[in-house]
């Protein structure tokens, strides 16, 4: 058997090793350095349930089917509460300082009553108001790149102008110049809370599906009962939403802190 040979019949082995222990290295590298997402959410208006109910439902749905880990769930109530705009900065500074900037998904969901200059806040005595600025100012902030936002309020598509970019995407529950629907003190969810996180993201595979499903309940539902559509928007995201596959459905783990 000449060198050759030899040299032609171990490089064969050679390589598949070589590949079986890259692909091994990977493999180990990626289960030590995971994508993490974390879940931010806030119901603001405290003197109606429906925004503290619709903030935890929503934030253990999301935790679940993408597998985000922390959670955290602030609202209002009433008599006062730690749902702020200053509680929301201090609490994406935190989260974000736990983050890979460059990697982790930051998921931040925002329930309450909205209009053309913003969220309102309002907990006790306190009432202020989120403007797409401050939103825009305490995201750039973190310093993390992959962002997922979610609003569910009256012409909360005032936000996406100033937030929506390939890196964040923006859904919300209507458009600049349209009010949304169902924020009734004793319910569970908003019309489009109900659409988009109890009915069509246990369902869809990835965030485009939900919204488009969750965009025609929406629909049918505000059509039949003699809404004017408060047609909801998605924009933005075209790099962070190919990230998030979702899980089945697990057992509820959402903490308020």
């Amino acid at each position: 058997m000449t060198i050759e040979s030899l040299v032609r019949r171990l490089s064969a082995p050679v390589i598949v090793f070589l590949l079986t222990l890259a692909s091994t290295v990977a493999t180990v590298h990626a289960a030590e350095n995971p994508r993490k997402m974390t879940v931010v959410s806030f119901g603001l208006f405290g003197d109606q349930g429906v925004f503290r109910r619709e903030a935890a439902g929503a934030a253990q749905i999301v935790a679940n089917r993408f597998g985000g880990e922390p959670v955290v769930v602030k609202s209002n109530t009433t008599t006062g509460g730690s749902a702020t705009v200053e509680m929301l900065a201090t609490t994406l500074q935190a989260e974000a300082k736990k983050m890979n900037g460059e990697s982790d998904i930051l998921f931040l969901i925002l329930t309450s009553h909205g209009s053309r200059d913003g969220l309102a806040v309002v907990a006790g005595r306190l009432a202020e108001t989120l403007k797409p600025s401050h939103l825009s100012e305490m995201l750039g902030r973190t310093g993390v790149r992959n962002k997922v936002v979610i609003i569910s309020a009256c012409y909360s598509g005032v936000f996406i102008p100033r937030l929506a970019d390939a890196d964040t995407l923006v859904i919300t529950a209507a458009d600049a110049n349209h009010p949304s629907f169902g924020c009734e003190d004793k319910a569970k969810w908003t019309y489009f809370g109900d659409a988009f996180f109890n009915a069509a993201l246990r369902r869809a595979n990835n965030l485009k599906d939900a919204f488009l499903m969750a965009r025609s309940l929406v629909l049918r539902r505000e059509l039949r009962e003699g809404f004017e559509p408060s047609h909801p928007q998605m924009a933005g995201g075209g790099k962070v939403e190919p990230l998030l596959v979702a899980h089945p459905l697990g057992i509820p783990g959402v903490v308020e802190k």
